[in-house]
């Protein structure tokens, strides 16, 4: 679950991370009075949309009064920011941070994440910040330095220290650098996050080292451990597609290809969309209805599948393992009586009592195709588009 970088500069406050003073609002008229409560020669109108590059897309701009604030603040509320992480769609600015302005000296990044490798935290750090860290990985491997987190122990201070001075800070800011790393962990740890970043950590002239910046993502599997963090949550950012799946325990991810998927278990969704691709099509998204597929879940994913106009067909692979294959085939054809599927449905089934399930398919006077393996399935549902 994804936030906005003021709400997650409320949660850097509680961890004592340090940030910039500055208001939300909504509305332009709010802005003159933010900028004036700051007190501050420049202040900084940022959009709040669940994206990076809002800089580059004219999202964050420099107030010098008032008055200016005013008008950037007109000009930023209701945009279409489109960045490249939105994508050409862009994304509607409802909200706009206000805050007072750095005197930056260095920009930095530090950020934190799960290593699946070696299934542990790690904290990353660079003097590369401002700019897309993937492409820093990408072009100056070198320039990310790296500290491996024992969960049992935490991040450790001669870790954080360590760091620090990599990071070329020195004296008073390498003290306040390590602070900010230790607390960025106990944040990490403490919220049940899968990613933070600082982006960018920066130091000031005046011998500050401040946030500007907050990315903050929970893990939804810990939401239970957080009952405040559902209210953090701000649907309008999200695909409407993807809130809706949500709504019935269905892992869907929108993609733009034009075969629909129905699977169960992530790897068989993977290796799904990967033959696809395979056989000349690309999935539409990305769709695990569980362990347990039945009537109400495959209805429910016919109807979040069919809602997207790039959907094409529909490519159900199931494998019968703690549901048998021919309950999971009865499941289907419920739910295709209680969904009008206007496009080629084709059906793969295997595991136990697969035979039957195919014979219950056939027999069901519903328009379906049914695959002998996952080859023959993908061949045929990308034949029923036309290889598109």
């Amino acid at each position: 679950m994804k936030i906005h970088e003021y709400q997650g500069k409320e949660i850097f406050r509680r961890y004592k991370i340090a940030v910039p003073n500055g208001f939300v609002a909504t509305t332009a008229d709010d802005a003159a009075t933010i900028y004036t409560k700051l007190g501050k020669p420049v202040s900084v109108v940022k959009a709040q949309i669940h994206a990076g590059g809002r800089g580059k897309g004219g999202g964050v701009k420099l107030a010098k009064s008032a008055a200016e604030a005013t008008t950037l603040a007109k000009s930023i509320l209701g945009m279409q920011l489109v960045t490249h992480q939105t994508g050409p769609q862009g994304q509607k600015v409802k909200t706009i941070l206000i805050e007072e302005g750095s005197d930056i000296l260095k920009e930095y990044y530090v950020g934190i994440t799960l290593d699946r490798r070696i299934s542990k935290p790690v904290m990353m750090a660079s003097t590369e910040g401002g700019m897309d860290i993937e492409e820093v990985a990408a072009h100056s491997p070198e320039k990310i330095l790296r500290e491996t987190i024992e969960p049992a122990l935490g991040l450790q201070r001669f870790q954080a220290s360590r760091l620090a001075y990599g990071l070329g800070f020195a004296g008073d800011a390498a003290k306040q650098a390590t602070t900010i790393l230790l607390n960025l962990w106990n944040c990490y740890d403490g919220e049940d996050c899968s990613l933070i970043e600082i982006n960018p950590l920066i130091s000031t002239k005046d011998g500050k080292v401040l946030a500007l910046d907050a990315k903050v993502n929970f893990d939804d599997n810990a939401l239970y451990r957080h009952p405040e963090q559902p209210g953090l949550r701000d649907e309008a950012e999200e695909d409407a597609l993807e809130v809706e799946a949500s709504k019935f325990n269905l892992n869907y991810v929108r993609l733009d290809g034009h075969v629909g998927c129905m699977v169960n278990g992530a790897g068989l969704a993977m290796a799904t969309m990967d033959i696809i691709k395979y056989a000349g099509s690309s999935p539409a998204n990305f769709l695990d209805v569980g362990g347990g597929a039945n009537v109400t879940t495959v209805t429910n994913g016919f109807k979040i599948i069919l809602s997207d106009p790039n959907v094409k067909a529909i490519f159900v692979n199931i494998f019968g393992g703690i549901v048998r294959c021919d309950r999971i085939a009865n499941g289907i054809i419920e739910a295709a009586k209680n969904v009008k599927i206007t496009v080629p449905l084709v059906v793969r089934l295997a595991g136990t009592n697969a035979e039957e399930a195919k014979k219950i398919l056939l027999d069901s006077g519903i328009k379906l195709d049914v695959a002998d393996g996952l080859k023959d399935g993908a061949e045929k549902i990308v034949k029923a588009i036309g290889g598109k």
